[in-house]
């Protein structure tokens, strides 16, 4: 995890995955989700950073997070460690849940983060062989607090960026982030999937 702390520039927002070790499960049922988010409000605390989309399955997850105040290499160990022991001791097991290593990538462009943050919300469209009805239906993403403005939002969550971004950028051909995110081009997105290790 060294290598994030060289490049880590606060004002930038990275996509972050992280896996299980031999793409073992890391999350078993509910409490295990429930128990990761959690532990990112308890990083919230400590760290205070934003995370304008996520995702979480079964194996792995994706974050869209920007650190301003200390290196994000610091924000991800601590909360790796902490469910990392939960998993251990709920589940008496002593093996690695995590690969050594995260994938990581810095995303600069107004454009990129639109097309991340809409992969990562899509994300259980590409690991499940069925789709469950609208997309705002899957539990374990940012993208219901989106849909639902009255939802209760934890406090590392931001949703008035990617609304905004879309705005500036008519080519997209799309009146909300909403819309933007439910247009499934699964095939012609799948190059772009593999690309950012989305899946």
């Amino acid at each position: 995890m060294g290598n994030i702390r060289k490049v880590w520039q606060p004002e930038i927002f990275y996509h972050i995955t992280m896996r299980g070790n031999n793409k073992q499960r890391i999350f078993m049922n509910k409490g295990d989700f429930k128990f990761f988010t959690h532990t990112l409000g308890r990083a919230n605390t400590i760290y205070s950073f934003t995370i304008i989309a996520y995702s979480l399955m079964n194996d792995h997850y994706h974050l869209l997070i920007r650190s301003p105040r200390v290196p994000l290499s610091e924000v991800l160990i601590f909360i790796n460690q902490q469910y990392s022991n939960y998993f251990k001791r709920k589940y008496k097991f002593h093996d690695q849940l995590y690969e050594t290593r995260y994938y990581t990538n810095m995303i600069s462009d107004p454009k990129e983060l639109l097309i991340v943050s809409k992969s990562i919300h899509q994300n259980h469209l590409y690991t499940q062989r069925t789709i469950m009805g609208k997309l705002e239906n899957y539990p374990y993403s940012s993208y219901p607090f989106y849909v639902d403005e009255k939802k209760f939002k934890p406090s590392y969550i931001n949703t008035s960026l990617l609304p905004a971004l879309i705005k500036k950028y008519p080519e997209q051909k799309t009146e909300s982030y909403n819309l933007y995110c439910e247009n499934i081009q699964m095939e012609v997105e799948k190059s772009f999937h593999r690309q950012y290790s989305l899946t």
